[in-house]
């Protein structure tokens, strides 16, 4: 320490102060409190940092700190003869300003940072009591003045991504806020402004660069409508938040300073933490507190923690300012002298305030003079060139140290939390109350059905005997009509003859030929009758013979089942051996496929992917269709047509066996390869049988091959509507958000691709979800399926920009819409060609229509379309991103504004 005290050897001159500042105890900052103290230590320590807390708030003066800069280069070679115009005494914080070899000033501070000070030290002793301020319920205020090129940039937003060490204020701060509050049940939001040419811009969102000021005439609380508030949940997005407002953050090259900040940065943390409050209860008879406590009081803790990065003051003639520099020089000036005035202001304790003279002082009226607590870092350099802008420095700080704030809490009941956790009690008693009901609807939904099933049952049996009842009842009624029938017959016969005797024999006499006659008829009567009772005889014999019969009918049922058995095991053999013929004859067109795959990778002397190769023959699956398949390969397919017949495969794809149906789906993504075979399929029904393998079967190989059956479908314009009218959209969506294997999702996304290119499926394609299935599908981080889902991307945007071209469509584009600017911006550079150049069109499409460019400027996208208008490796596409900036006057305007040529 001591020889940061004396840099250049022995202290010359006597120790002179004309402008003593009295440190009392209280104006050291006080030591953070352990992890394992908590939020009641440091809400004590809180306390104790500006006195006593009472009803009026707490009252804390503002700290002020010094910090050193090294000598740079430049001032290593200028200076080498010069000794440092300041030395440091840090053990007693006492700061010596040189005014010549003899006279020094001497200047006391809180803090007293030497040129090798740690950003850790630094934080700890500037920034953390502010921060843990900020946690029990303050506002805070951390604020870096200096001259330009002394470390402001440095101490408060360094990053540190090469270097943890150097994280600056801001990333420190949110680290420590980050750790103490509870994501259940608190929140932090981030606004991210410049104050530049005393105009209010948003770094977040660039194109808001007009921001009011609103001041609440109640309160005198400091609102900014319109500007990006950001909820933070980890400290990576945090960091991010902080890159993207550097980059849009104004910066210019001047003598003291190569990137010399031309505004002030202004970082706005909102903490709002739920506690709660104190429980009233009621004394016991003896004194002691009772066990009957009051509910305890949801409260709600809103503080604001500001990290302002002012811009460097600056003498003209030593920065060379000139021009557009030169006026951002003056407006820097006069905001700072705006804020030095109402510092002077408050320390005289005079009775007006320049509050309203500049912007900054409006944003800051809380931190000097309000109810914040503000710890001030001031940035000198050691040149002795600059002695009289380290004088007004140092200055400024003490006039600072004399201003008074006037800490309060601002606490609020939490109506809403009290509504939540009522709304949940709520949802959980309707949940159990409907538990209850649809278990006791279920009950008797089960009694009812039990109770139909036992009235079935006996219909049922009721029905059978009735049944067997009848049927009995009939054979009986035929067999006595049958009966009755043949004794009517005999009756009648008997008749017939009796009346001719009878009549015949008056007229006959003895020896007549009528006698005679009569006698051959008794002879022919005698023999009928004979026969006749042969015949019954042998009618009894047969009726006999066919009961005989009945009886064993029964027995030759079991006969007739068995043959019918038999019949049907021969039908099923041959059905199963159909079945072989059609696989092994798939399998036969696979084998010669991939020899002729094998055979064209010798021809070409083993060059390519061997595995890849071989893996695409096997699938059997591809998005286009193959120049050149082998003559084998097309007689193959054309055999297979011949003999087995189209819609025998196809009904394969049906069939309960796994084998036969994978070999069924392969053979029908073959056949859909070839462009002549496609309207075949299609009207023999084979497009609703894919859909149908996607919407019913899980097995990943079904899956994947009938993918990339629809998507060599989907080539074919007259069938893109037909795979839309049957849902194979809704199905491709499905499959994708299920799919794990890169095969199927780069099938997937190939046929989404397809689709993607028809102007009349625009809208029904993404009001299916297909957009959305496309941009899920990224989680594979594949290159051929991110290769896919580029395409898809370039062709929706295309049919965009077609459609707006044509005057057949308005509004903002649905890829915008559903999110996908933010992953065609990160891979506009990709390292794979196909999707850069896939990703170059469609942001070049996309920049077509006015309507986006709002979003693509604060998406980024801008940045890539002037590097694609100038490194493009492609001609048309460079140029069309040149006629994309020049037609579009929010493009032109930005452009412009940012001072970038194209």
């Amino acid at each position: 320490m001591a020889t940061g005290a004396y840099r250049n050897g022995a202290q010359k001159g006597s120790t002179k102060s004309d402008r003593p500042v009295m440190r009392s105890s209280s104006s050291k900052f006080r030591v953070p409190p352990s992890p394992s103290q908590g939020s009641t230590v440091r809400r004590s320590s809180s306390a104790s940092y500006g006195g006593a807390r009472n009803d009026n708030g707490v009252p804390g003066r503002v700290r002020v700190a010094v910090r050193l800069r090294p000598r740079n280069s430049e001032e290593m070679v200028a200076d080498a003869d010069f000794a440092d115009c300041v030395e440091l005494q840090p053990e007693l914080k006492r700061l010596k300003l040189r005014k010549n070899n003899w006279d020094l000033d001497t200047y006391e501070f809180d803090e007293v940072f030497t040129d090798f000070a740690s950003q850790k030290r630094v934080y700890e002793v500037v920034a953390k009591p502010v921060v843990e301020s900020v946690l029990d319920g303050y506002n805070g205020t951390v604020m870096a003045y200096g001259q330009t090129g002394t470390g402001k940039t440095f101490t408060l937003g360094r990053l540190g991504d090469e270097d943890t060490s150097d994280r600056g204020i801001m990333v420190r701060s949110m680290e420590d806020i980050l750790a103490d509050i509870s994501p259940e049940t608190d929140s932090i939001s981030v606004s991210y402004l410049q104050l530049y040419m005393e105009t209010l811009q948003d770094l977040l969102n660039p194109a808001n660069d007009n921001i009011p000021i609103v001041e609440d005439p109640r309160t005198g609380d400091v609102s900014l409508h319109g500007a990006t508030v950001v909820e933070v949940r980890d400290q990576q997005s945090f960091v991010e938040l902080l890159r993207i407002g550097e980059t849009h953050r104004i910066a210019a090259n001047t003598k003291l300073n190569t990137e010399s900040s031309r505004s002030h940065a202004i970082l706005m943390v909102n903490v709002k933490r739920s506690v709660v409050g104190n429980e009233d209860t009621i004394p016991s008879e003896n004194g002691d507190a009772s066990l009957l406590d009051k509910p305890s009081k949801p409260l709600v803790r809103k503080s604001k923690l500001i990290v302002v990065d002012l811009a460097g003051s600056e003498r003209i003639q030593k920065s060379g300012s000139e021009g557009h520099t030169l006026e951002e020089a003056k407006s820097i000036n006069l905001s700072l002298s705006a804020l030095g005035k109402c510092i002077n202001a408050l320390a005289e304790n005079s009775p007006h305030i320049p509050i309203r003279d500049s912007k900054l002082t409006r944003l800051l009226r809380d931190s000097f003079g309000g109810t914040a607590r503000t710890s001030l870092i001031v940035t000198i350099g050691p040149s002795p060139r600059h002695r009289g802008e380290t004088s007004s420095t140092i200055l400024f700080g003490q006039r600072a140290m004399k201003v008074e704030n006037m800490l309060k809490i601002k606490e609020e009941f939490d109506y809403k939390s009290l509504s939540r956790k009522l709304e949940i009690q709520l949802d959980k008693l309707i949940a159990e109350n409907e538990r209850q009901q649809k278990a006791f609807e279920d009950d008797v939904e089960r009694i009812n059905l039990e109770a139909q099933n036992r009235v079935s049952e006996v219909e049922r049996n009721f029905a059978d005997a009735l049944e067997k009842e009848r049927l009995k009842c009939q054979m009986d009624y035929m067999e006595s009509v049958k009966q009755l029938e043949q004794k009517l017959v005999l009756n009648q016969q008997r008749h017939e003859h009796s009346s001719f005797m009878d009549g015949k024999s008056s007229d006959v006499g003895p020896g007549t030929p009528v006698a005679i006659e009569l006698s051959e008829v008794k002879k022919l009567l005698e023999n009928e009758t004979n026969v006749r009772k042969a015949v019954e005889k042998e009618l009894e014999f047969l009726q006999s013979q066919l009961g005989q019969y009945t009886q064993a009918e029964a027995g030759g049922d079991t006969e007739v089942s068995k043959l019918y058995k038999i019949l049907e095991d021969e039908a099923l053999q041959k059905r199963k051996l159909e079945e072989e013929v059609v696989i092994l004859r798939s399998q036969l067109l696979q084998l010669n496929f991939e020899a002729d795959q094998m055979r064209r990778y010798l021809e070409n002397g083993g060059s390519g992917n061997t595995f890849s190769a071989l893996d695409s023959s096997t699938s059997q699956v591809r998005y286009s269709p193959l120049k050149d398949t082998g003559n084998s390969h097309k007689a193959s397919v054309t055999s297979l047509f011949e003999e087995v017949g189209l819609h025998k495969i196809l009904s394969l794809l049906e069939s309960d066996d796994a084998n036969v149906r994978i070999h069924a789906v392969k053979v029908v993504a073959n056949l859909a390869a070839e462009e002549t075979n496609q309207k075949r399929i299609v009207e023999a029904g084979g497009l609703s049988s894919l859909l149908m393998l996607l919407r019913r079967f899980e097995d990943e190989t079904v899956r994947r091959v009938a993918a990339g059956a629809i998507a060599n479908l989907a080539m074919n314009e007259a069938n893109q509507e037909l795979i839309m009218v049957q849902g194979g959209i809704s199905l491709l969506s499905v499959t994708a958000s299920d799919a794990e294997d890169p095969q199927t999702l780069r099938m997937v996304a190939g046929a989404i691709a397809n689709l993607c290119g028809n102007d009349k499926l625009q809208m029904r394609l993404r009001s299916e979800g297909g957009i959305k299935a496309l941009l899920g599908i990224v989680r594979c981080g594949h290159p051929d399926v991110l290769s896919q889902i580029a395409r898809g991307i370039a062709n929706f945007a295309k049919c965009e920009s077609r459609a707006s071209t044509q005057e057949n469509r308005s509004g903002r584009s649905f890829l915008i819409e559903d999110g996908a600017l933010q992953w065609i911006v990160q891979n506009a550079n990709n390292e794979a060609a196909p999707i850069r150049r896939h990703i170059e069109l469609a942001l070049c499409h996309l920049a077509q229509h006015e309507v986006n460019a709002k979003d693509m400027i604060s998406g980024g996208a801008l940045w890539e379309l002037v590097r694609i208008s100038r490194d493009c490796s492609r001609e048309d596409i460079r140029n069309l991103a040149r006629r994309s900036l020049n037609s579009s006057p929010t493009f032109k305007a930005e452009l412009r504004r940012l001072r970038i040529e194209y």
